[in-house]
């Protein structure tokens, strides 16, 4: 999951309007020219997409029959430009789509089986975790392109001077060293998110969900889900835990004191780990530490499995469908994978990608390590739509806007909205 993207709107859409024509570009329909193909990537503008764009030419002077109009989308924007333009059949015939979105398009029948494919020629290299994430009602509907998961990430040198010396293992150990370091380092020791997304890590480790897909059942207001969002709420009050921000800037002062060193931990995904070695605390990348997110009373940790796949658009004629599948094998390579890495300090999402050169770099070989508390999504086409309820009450809930039964009942009556033949 990405969030943060500071593309301009007004640039993005000129973009779009001039290149979301997807596989009906008259130029590459000839028999006698190129292939054009339309790519529309979700990633960072600035930390990111430099690192693609310099792919996608070594792509074009490796296969001179085939061009790659490129559209960097912001992530925020680019799940309803989609839907509407697939629902137009003018997409673009290559999304680079968060991993939530790959059921809901491909039951609308967006996207196109990759099963058997040469975008699929080397599924066996890939994590089984991530194809299962990619499938709906047996079929792949995307390639694994980026992972991530959220993790405790923290100031090793604010630890130290507290006393501190490995990372808590449990949110109650968290609360124990926040007022520690708020005595000893004079800053907050932790900072947590209203997010609805952030606020996941919590339910998992209590072991539940918003909601129980074989069931068929909403659980955001369960007695396990209160016991949950009582601990997550429990974090914005007390000595060392900084007061909830309901702010819509909320996520830029919290990474911007973590980087700074004004505050000592936060939850947060790989997707920062550039943005992280930019601040003053971790011009010594060292100091940046990484652990799995503390558990609930369960005893187990958990955290949302992120990520994007490569996936292709159904809607395109057969020349552009095969021009794209060609692509997307080559985006997802291990050679492709590990300069993504190197360049973006994101996770591989193929085992071989993994080189000596990419663990080198602290951030991954911290978030490989967390991998293994990484909870899958189910497979049901509105789960990613669920936190939007959440969005809205968690935050009126921190603020101590509404109480928290009132807020998850509110969430509970939205979710079943989105949800059908679920029962409370």
């Amino acid at each position: 999951m990405r969030r943060g993207i500071a593309a301009s709107a007004l640039v993005a859409s000129l973009a779009l309007t001039a290149t979301a024509c997807g596989g009906s570009d008259s130029d590459s329909g000839k028999s006698d020219g190129p292939v054009t193909i339309t790519w529309w990537d979700t990633s960072n503008a600035t930390n990111e997409a430099p690192t693609y764009k310099a792919l996608v030419q070594q792509f074009e002077a490796a296969n001179k029959n085939i061009k790659v109009k490129y559209v960097n989308v912001p992530f925020d924007q680019a799940q309803n430009k989609f839907d509407t333009a697939a629902g137009a059949t003018g997409a673009p015939d290559v999304l680079r789509s968060e991993v939530g979105w790959t059921p809901a398009f491909a039951k609308k029948g967006y996207f196109l089986p990759l099963d058997g494919t040469e975008a699929l020629a080397e599924q066996g290299s890939f994590q089984p975790n991530l194809i299962k994430q990619a499938q709906y009602e047996g079929k792949t509907y995307g390639v694994p392109f980026v992972t991530d998961t959220l993790a405790l990430v923290y100031n090793k040198a604010l630890f130290k001077k507290a006393g501190i010396t490995e990372a808590p293992r449990t949110w109650g150990e968290l609360k124990a060293d926040a007022a520690k370091i708020k005595d000893k380092a004079k800053v907050d020791g932790y900072w947590g998110s209203t997010q609805a997304y952030y606020a996941q890590t919590f339910l998992y480790g209590e072991g539940t969900d918003t909601v129980d897909v074989a069931a068929k059942k909403i659980t955001v207001n369960s007695a396990a889900a209160k016991k949950a969002y009582g601990t997550w709420l429990s974090l914005f009050s007390g000595k060392g835990l900084h007061k909830a921000d309901a702010t819509a800037d909320a996520y830029a002062h919290i990474q911007d004191a973590f980087v700074n060193g004004k505050v000592a931990a936060i939850i947060q995904g790989p997707w920062e780990i550039t943005n992280f070695y930019k601040g003053s605390a971790f011009k010594d990348k060292s100091n940046l530490g990484i652990a799995t997110v503390p558990a609930g009373s369960s005893g187990k940790a958990g955290a949302p499995t992120g990520g994007h796949n490569l996936s292709v658009y159904a809607g395109s004629d057969k020349a552009h469908q095969q021009a794209a599948l060609k692509f997307v094998n080559f985006m997802t390579s291990a050679q492709a994978q590990e300069t993504i890495a190197l360049k973006n300090s994101t996770l591989p999402t193929r085992s071989d990608a993994y080189t000596g050169k990419v663990k080198a770099d602290p951030g991954i070989a911290g978030y490989q390590g967390v991998l293994a508390a990484a909870q899958p999504r189910p497979a049901l086409p509105e789960y990613s739509s669920l936190w939007g309820p959440l969005d809205t009450e968690l935050p009126k809930i921190a603020s101590g806007k509404e109480s928290l039964d009132k807020g998850l009942g509110n969430a509970e009556l939205a979710i079943s909205k989105l949800v059908d033949g679920f029962s409370k």
